[in-house]
């Protein structure tokens, strides 16, 4: 019988692994093929400058791919070919140009976009998390992208070898889905919508973090305090202290979690973590707080209900 099983399982990994092939093949030529077929498209019309205004020659193609061949090629997706040829041939970077990763809807969403660093940025997430193009649509139409802030942006930058902080994907401002439906909450109520939305909340402060705890106690003297959101970053190795704030940000907030960092650096923090790092995320910023914050460890965000 163990024989039988291992010839079954034998035989189903061979087909998964055939469809997985076969599946790449059949996407890398659909895209080739497209791209070739941009290219043509574009030297038929004298160009990339004469291209802007070819429509009229590619109408004529459509209906006579129609006609001699049945092949329903409308102008739309032969102006998509050769869109995606100028597309692909524009970007800079390389590694883009030399392997189709990703399909042809993933692509037809790129389209729009015009900046380089934007654009690694999206197709690296998409290969990193294995993004459905619906799912790319729904983060390119969130700005995420925009929402970083100008310093990851330029390392990002496709020269830039910059190595990455902990804080260099959080979005600013987060997005929290509001199913309370009233702008004016308590900071119970803020904490209660993360809580309901946790594994997207993580996303929106970028790589590697993990739930811990809400409101978690911790005693100092004869008294407890509370943390908000208590997290652990796998990637960078460190707690993550989230103070979350409905007011603007204010110089007593940076004393608080401060405090609470030193505490979790104390009492909970072993020798083989890096230093906690605070998160502040509050309803408006302080720009003037933050510029005299000396403790670098300390990041603040802010935050919109959707």
């Amino acid at each position: 019988m163990e024989n039988y099983y291992n010839e079954i399982k034998k035989e189903l990994l061979n087909y998964e692994i055939t469809k997985k092939v076969k599946e790449y093949s059949i996407n890398k030529s659909e895209l080739e093929t497209k791209y070739n077929v941009g290219k043509m498209l574009i030297e038929a019309q004298g160009g990339e400058e004469r291209a802007k205004y070819g429509n009229g020659l590619i109408k004529e193609y459509s209906i006579k791919l129609l006609k001699e061949t049945g092949l329903k090629y409308s102008e739309r997706s032969l102006r998509e070919m050769r869109q995606f040829f100028l597309f692909i041939n524009n970007i800079k970077w390389r590694a883009l140009r030399a392997n189709f990763n990703l399909s042809w809807n993933h692509y037809k969403k790129l389209f729009t976009l015009k900046d380089n660093g934007q654009i690694k940025y999206y197709i690296d997430i998409c290969e990193k998390y294995h993004l459905s193009y619906r799912q790319l649509g729904e983060k390119i139409k969130s700005k995420e992208y925009e929402r970083l802030s100008e310093e990851t942006k330029h390392k990002l930058s496709l020269d830039s070898t910059q190595e990455y902080e902990i804080a260099d994907f959080v979005k600013n401002p987060i997005i929290i889905k509001n199913t309370k439906k009233d702008e004016n909450i308590s900071e119970k109520a803020l904490q209660e919508l993360i809580l309901e939305e946790i594994p997207t909340f993580l996303k929106e402060l970028g790589d590697g973090f993990t739930f811990i705890e809400n409101e978690y106690k911790i005693k100092m003297g004869n008294t407890y305090n509370y943390i908000d959101l208590l997290l652990f970053n796998i990637k960078y190795n460190s707690y993550v202290v989230v103070e979350l704030k409905t007011t603007k940000l204010e110089k007593e907030h940076i004393g608080q979690i401060q405090v609470y960092m030193n505490y979790v650096d104390t009492n909970i923090k072993t020798i083989y973590q890096d230093k906690t790092i605070g998160i502040i995320i509050a309803k408006e910023n302080n720009k003037y707080v933050m510029k005299y914050c000396s403790d670098p460890r300390i990041y603040n965000t802010t935050y919109v209900l959707s």
